[in-house]
């Protein structure tokens, strides 16, 4: 779909691409997310079942806008865990059994750290596309990822 809104259709396509990737990443990382929140045992458990929900919320509220920001460029958002696996960057959590809770916090800032590795290249490719506003857009969710890793790190430390 032509959007009529200054980018040419190849430097549209390579962005739409980009935020498909992040959409599906953010998909992923919401739901171990989640599935975390409802499955960590422990000591810390009030504490780390509080926490896992303030992310999942704050990444659930990514997705929307990473949705909102392919179809404002004339793209399909994604939609279904199957189209989300196939487009993540990241790894489902599909070993069956819940991980320690030391062990979901790892994993949890390995994740947030390798999506801040690849927006911040996304970012770079957006602005090579000329398209400055979605560069804009993954600088804010690169921003928000990195300083979730910080409160992951903040845990594990």
């Amino acid at each position: 779909m032509n959007t009529g809104i200054g980018l040419k259709e190849s430097s549209r396509a390579k962005v739409l691409a980009l935020l498909a990737h992040a959409l599906a990443d953010l998909g992923v990382l919401a739901l171990k997310t989640r599935n975390f929140h409802w499955n960590v045992v422990g000591p810390r458990f009030n504490d780390l079942h509080k926490f896992f929900e303030t992310q999942y919320d704050a990444i659930e509220g990514s997705i929307d806008e990473t949705a909102e920001r392919s179809r404002a460029l004339g793209g399909r958002a994604l939609g279904s865990m199957k189209e989300f696996l196939a487009q993540s960057r990241l790894k489902e959590n599909a070993a069956g059994l819940a991980p320690s809770a030391d062990a979901m916090l790892s994993e949890l800032l390995s994740d947030h750290e390798t999506l801040v590795r690849h927006l911040r290249a996304d970012v770079d490719a957006c602005a090579d596309a000329g398209d400055q506003g979605t560069a804009d857009f993954l600088t804010g969710l690169m921003e928000a990822h990195e300083k979730m890793a910080w409160m992951l790190r903040s845990f594990v430390s």
